[in-house]
């Protein structure tokens, strides 16, 4: 079990939080076994608690972005598809796969396979 790492966890005054006898109970940090957000807080309020009072440590710790990051036209290939209301085959919608690139204004039909196949991430694999 593991406690939540929001810094205000403790103070939300929810009824799972209280514990203790009578005369001598308390709001405790949520312990759970499986958390939600970033599997280390219990509710988003908790994650933004954290995040408001570490988040400039943590990108001064971790390095903060300088300059602008790029990703150039042979590089900007991404698979999608598109369902076919218009060409239900048996009450099933069918789809159409592309490999998709917005930089150079193309789009290259491939098969299902070929878009399920998480080895191959741009046209030239084909």
């Amino acid at each position: 079990m593991k406690y939540c790492q929001g810094t205000k966890c403790h103070e939300y005054k929810t009824k799972d939080r209280i514990r203790g006898t009578k005369g001598s109970k308390s709001y405790q940090t949520r312990r759970r076994s499986e958390f939600y957000y970033a599997d280390n807080f219990c509710s988003r309020n908790c994650m933004e608690d954290w995040l408001k009072q570490n988040i400039e440590q943590a990108l001064d710790h971790f390095g903060r972005v300088t300059e602008a990051k790029r990703v150039m036209c042979d590089q900007a290939w991404y698979k999608d598809y598109s369902r076919s209301y218009n060409g239900n085959i048996n009450g099933h919608s069918t789809f159409n796969h592309f490999f998709v690139n917005d930089l150079l204004g193309e789009r290259i039909p491939i098969t299902e396979q070929q878009y399920d196949n998480t080895l191959i991430t741009n046209p030239k694999e084909l």
